[in-house]
C-alpha cells in the first residue's frame, strides 16, 4: 500500500488529537470525523504541567528580590523567566516551557500527547503543530547554519528543518526562540511587538532594562495594543504588523525582541539546562563504569549499529553532543495521528493551518529552502541555497541523543523523530535495524512496528547507507537502548563534573 493510501485509510478510521488519550492503552479508536478537540484526560495532564510551570515561574520570580550581580547570570535569569512566562502567548495560557520541561530533557512533558498525537496544541488549543517538540538542552551548541562543500552538506541551525539559521543573530538557539511566539499553531501572537509589549508588563521588566538598557521598552504603544495582541495570529495579509508603531518604535521593538531571544538562549546554554551530567559523562571522567550491557551497547553504537556516524560521541576538539548537526531522511513513516492532518478546514477564526489535509508530506529542510509553508520565519533563506532544496527534501536535523530517554517516571511515554511516530527507544532501534528487511504494512496491521513497517512518509533522499538492515539481534537492540539510557543527565551533580 502506498504512503498516501495508508494515510488516507487511517485518517478515515481514526479520531485525531488527544481524543486517543481517553482510551488508556488503545492505539486505535472507532471511526469518527477527525477532530482537534482535546479530551478531559488530555486536559487534566496539561493542567498538571501548567501548574508545574506556574510553580517554577513563582520560584524564579522570587530571585528578582536579590538578582545576581553578574550580568551573564542576569541574562540567564531573564531567559528562564521568559521561558516559563505564559503571558507571552496570545491567550496567556502557554509558556515556551509547555513543550520543553526539565523532567523530560526539555522536550514534550505530556505523556498522553506523546503516546498519541506526538505534536502539541498551541495557545489556541484546537491548533496543533505538524511536528513534535525538540529538546532545547544542548541546542545552543549548534553552529550557525552553513554549507560545507567538503561534506556536500548543510550543517547547523535549530529546528527540525534548520530554519533557525543563526546567521542574523549569530546564535541559532536565539533565532529558534523567536519562532514560537508568533507561530499561529504555537504561542499564537499576531505580531512580535506583542511579545515585547507583554514582556514590558511583567515583573522582570526592571531587570531586563538593567541588562539591555532603558530603551528596550521606551515605546509609544498604541491605545489598542491590548485588543490587537489578544487576537490570535496570523495577521491579515493587508496588515502584517497589526501593532501600529512609528518607524523608530518598530525598530526598538525588533531590537528588544532580539534581546529577549538572546536571553532565552543564554538560559538554555546555562549549566542548569545543558549540564553534561549523565552516566556517560561520569564514565568518560573515570567516575563510573558501564554495566556489561551498556558497554556492549556502546561498542555497537560505535560499530555495527553505525550510530556514531551521525550521533557523534565526540572527537578531537569536540564535545560529545551525539549529533553532527547535519540532516537525514531515515524513512520515518507518516504519523496519521497528527491532528495537523485534520487542520484543513477554517477554524473558528478562519485560519487553515494545513490546506493539504491528509495529503500533506513534510518536506523538512527542503521545504525550508524552498521558502514554502513556513509558519514562523526567524531567518530568511539564503537564495544561494535554493539549488540545495531538492537534495534536502524530506531531510530532518539529526537530533542530539542526550536525554533521549529522560522521563519523570518509568511508564511515561516519549515520542521520537520529527513527527513523533515512534513511542519507545526500542521501536526506533528496531526500525533502524529492520526497515528494509521487514515487509510493508497495510493499514491497521497488528504487526506494525514488529513484523512490518509502513511506507516512509517520503522516500526522497532516504538514507540507505546506515539505516535499514543492520543485522542486529534482539539482544543487541536492547544493548543499544541500554547505552542510550546512560545519556540521561542527573547521574552526577553539576559540581562533580
Amino acid at each position: 500500500m502506498s504512503r498516501s493510501r495508508w494515510i488516507n485509510a487511517l485518517v478515515a478510521g481514526l479520531m485525531f488529537g488527544a481524543a486517543f488519550v481517553a482510551v488508556p492503552g488503545a492505539d486505535v479508536v472507532s471511526a469518527e470525523e477527525p477532530s482537534t478537540t482535546l479530551t478531559p484526560a488530555a486536559l487534566a495532564e496539561i493542567a498538571q504541567v501548567e501548574a508545574e510551570i506556574d510553580s517554577i515561574e513563582a520560584q524564579t520570580l522570587e530571585r528578582l528580590a536579590a538578582p545576581p550581580d553578574n550580568q551573564v547570570q542576569q541574562v540567564e535569569l531573564l531567559g528562564k523567566l521568559m521561558l516559563y512566562d505564559k503571558h507571552l502567548s496570545v491567550n496567556r495560557n502557554e509558556a515556551c516551557a509547555f513543550c520543553h520541561m526539565p523532567e523530560t530533557g526539555f522536550t514534550g512533558p505530556v505523556s498522553q500527547l506523546n503516546r498519541t498525537t506526538g505534536s502539541y496544541p498551541g495557545s489556541v488549543r484546537t491548533r496543533f503543530s505538524d511536528r513534535k517538540p525538540q529538546t532545547h538542552a544542548y541546542a545552543p551548541l549548534s553552529p550557525v547554519l552553513h554549507y560545507n562543500p567538503g561534506q556536500g552538506d548543510l550543517v547547523g541551525g535549530n529546528f527540525w528543518d534548520m530554519r533557525a539559521t543563526g546567521r542574523r543573530l549569530g546564535n541559532p538557539a536565539a533565532e529558534q526562540a523567536q519562532g514560537p511566539p508568533t507561530n499561529p499553531v504555537e504561542m499564537g501572537l499576531p505580531d512580535i511587538a506583542c511579545a515585547v509589549y507583554r514582556a514590558s508588563q511583567r515583573p522582570y521588566r526592571a531587570l531586563f532594562e538593567s541588562v539591555w538598557g532603558k530603551q528596550a521598552f521606551a515605546i509609544d504603544w498604541p491605545k489598542d495594543v491590548e485588543q490587537v495582541c489578544d487576537q490570535p495570529g496570523p495577521p491579515g495579509a493587508n496588515d502584517p504588523m497589526p501593532v501600529h508603531l512609528s518607524e523608530l518604535d518598530r525598530g526598538r521593538a525588533a531590537a528588544t525582541f532580539d534581546q529577549m531571544a538572546q536571553s532565552i538562549a543564554g538560559y538554555e546554554v546555562s549549566a542548569e539546562v545543558t549540564t553534561f551530567t549523565s552516566k556517560f559523562d561520569a564514565v568518560q571522567a573515570g567516575k563510573a563504569q558501564f554495566t556489561a550491557q551498556e558497554q556492549l551497547g556502546y561498542e555497537l553504537f560505535r560499530g555495527k549499529g553505525q550510530c556514531n556516524a551521525c550521533h557523534r560521541d565526540g572527537g578531537p576538539g569536540e564535545d560529545p553532543l551525539f549529533t553532527d548537526f547535519t540532516a537525514s531522511n531515515i524513512g520515518t513513516p507518516a504519523n496519521p495521528r497528527l491532528p495537523y492532518y485534520a487542520e484543513n478546514r477554517p477554524d473558528a477564526r478562519g485560519y487553515v493551518a494545513n490546506p493539504a489535509g491528509s495529503s500533506f508530506v513534510d518536506g523538512g529542510v527542503g521545504r525550508f529552502l524552498r521558502r514554502n509553508h513556513l509558519l514562523s520565519q526567524p531567518s530568511a533563506v539564503d537564495t544561494n541555497w535554493l539549488p540545495l532544496a531538492p537534495g534536502n527534501e524530506a531531510r530532518f536535523q539529526v537530533p542530539t541523543l542526550r536525554n533521549v530517554d529522560k522521563r519523570p517516571y518509568p511508564d511515561f511515554v516519549k515520542a521520537y523523530t520529527h513527527n513523533g511516530y515512534f513511542k519507545s527507544l526500542k521501536s526506533i532501534v528496531h526500525f533502524y535495524n529492520t526497515r528494509d528487511v521487514l515487509p510493508r504494512c497495510p493499514a491497521n496491521d497488528p504487526g506494525e512496528g514488529t513484523t512490518c513497517w509502513p511506507a516512509p512518509e517520503s522516500m526522497a533522499n532516504m538514507n540507505t547507507k546506515r539505516v535499514g538492515r543492520l543485522g542486529l539481534s534482539d539482544a543487541e537492540e536492547d544493548a543499544l537502548v541500554s547505552f542510550m539510557q546512560t545519556l540521561t543527565d542527573g547521574f552526577m551533580s553539576r559540581d562533580q563534573r
